[in-house]
């Protein structure tokens, strides 16, 4: 190689990162995410013209939520592109508190238990 073929080919543009300036997705991408979030409603619609009661019917439109819920972080709020402790730092604190969430509710058992034993239940 000549000495200007070198110089040339030091001074070459770094391979464009990931996250550059102003970058674009698919419009495909957004898409299928919006048919996504309408089927995942229409199964959410669906349970209550179903009339399903009970457990299945809270279960059900709480994972129907959570999976809208986690489409719209993860696309159109760009979780999914983001560094992994910034993925961290936004998703740790709501599964830290559903964790103690279902701390609390398994104690509650037994707190209702004492309280009834202590107080004489009625």
């Amino acid at each position: 190689m000549t000495k200007a073929k070198i110089h040339q080919a030091s001074n070459a543009p770094a391979a464009a990162p990931a996250h550059e300036e102003g970058q674009q997705h698919p419009i495909k991408l957004y898409l299928v995410v919006w048919l996504l979030l309408f089927v995942l409603s229409a199964g959410s619609y669906l349970v209550d013209y179903a009339d399903l009661q009970g457990l299945l019917r809270w279960s059900l439109i709480v994972i129907f939520m959570l999976l809208k819920a986690g489409l719209i972080v993860a696309v159109f709020m760009h979780m999914a592109w983001e560094r992994l402790a910034l993925g961290y730092a936004i998703l740790l604190p709501p599964l830290a508190v559903l964790v103690f969430l279902a701390i609390m509710t398994a104690e509650s058992d037994y707190t209702l238990g004492s309280r009834l034993i202590f107080f004489g239940g009625q």
